[in-house]
């Protein structure tokens, strides 16, 4: 297995993004996974699902995009074994502005994490939760990925700016990162007893056919709550619906890529 950053993005707010990074690499993780997540989001609800402080946010993604700091000055280990994060704050607000005139501005953190495995932290995998926008923030997630997870919430007008953000990563793909490609499409807040969200499905897979993952996340409210507790929906109810995806997810994403689950 030779992929292993992966930018969870969708321009759109709303749709699931930081819930599935979170959910996503606790599963991984209790697959015996050794995963990071990055929060590469100013609002830092990454950080928050995983009840990171905000006292505690003082360095971040920020720093080592911005050269202050190392990957290793700003892991933090949370509570759930073989998961660690690193965390955002409102200081991202300010990185585009600051990289404008660095020629390197698009591969900062493909520089830093081509050498991750090379620290005293080793990683299986690693998961960075993309703002909703396409901007400098979103472009170095893609350009430091190998794959690129898409979650599409199941609702009218879902499709809306997907080919936009498949053009993106394909023009990404063609320039500053070869590695990249679309490792899949997650439907969420699906609700089988509602025909739309049927509709939606049938069209998404008319329309990317296998790179729709078989595994579809229910509308769960469980799903919802868990962030305000500071923590991942597995660990707030390992048995709820939303759960249970989560970690049907999991398995068949780390099938895709070839990791022998335990």
């Amino acid at each position: 297995m030779d992929k292993k950053i992966f930018s969870i993005i969708n321009q759109k707010g709303g749709v699931g993004k930081t819930t599935t990074t979170v959910n996503l690499g606790t599963a991984m993780a209790a697959c015996d996974a050794r995963v990071l997540l990055i929060d590469m989001d100013p609002q830092g609800n990454l950080s928050t699902g995983l009840g990171i402080s905000p006292l505690n946010r003082s360095i971040g993604i920020y720093d080592i995009l911005s050269s202050k700091k190392t990957i290793q000055d700003c892991v933090i280990n949370t509570d759930i074994p073989n998961l660690d994060i690193i965390t955002a704050n409102e200081n991202l607000l300010g990185v585009e502005i600051e990289l404008s005139s660095d020629e390197d501005r698009a591969i900062k953190l493909k520089k830093t994490l081509k050498n991750i495995n090379k620290e005293q932290e080793s990683y299986d995998f690693i998961l960075l939760d993309c703002p909703p926008a396409l901007n400098i923030i979103t472009l170095n997630a893609l350009g430091a990925s190998d794959g690129a997870i898409v979650p599409l919430q199941a609702e009218f007008f879902a499709l809306e700016g997907l080919s936009q953000l498949l053009k993106t990563i394909d023009g990404i793909s063609s320039t500053i990162n070869h590695n990249l490609k679309l490792s899949g499409v997650v439907l969420t807040m699906f609700d089988k007893r509602n025909n739309l969200s049927l509709q939606v499905e049938e069209d998404v897979r008319s329309y990317l056919g296998k790179n729709v993952f078989e595994t579809k996340i229910p509308r769960n409210i469980r799903l919802s709550e868990a962030p305000s507790h500071g923590i991942p929906a597995l660990i707030y109810d390992h048995k709820c619906a939303g759960s249970e995806a989560y970690i049907s997810l999991a398995r068949e994403f780390l099938e895709k890529v070839n990791w022998e689950v335990k």
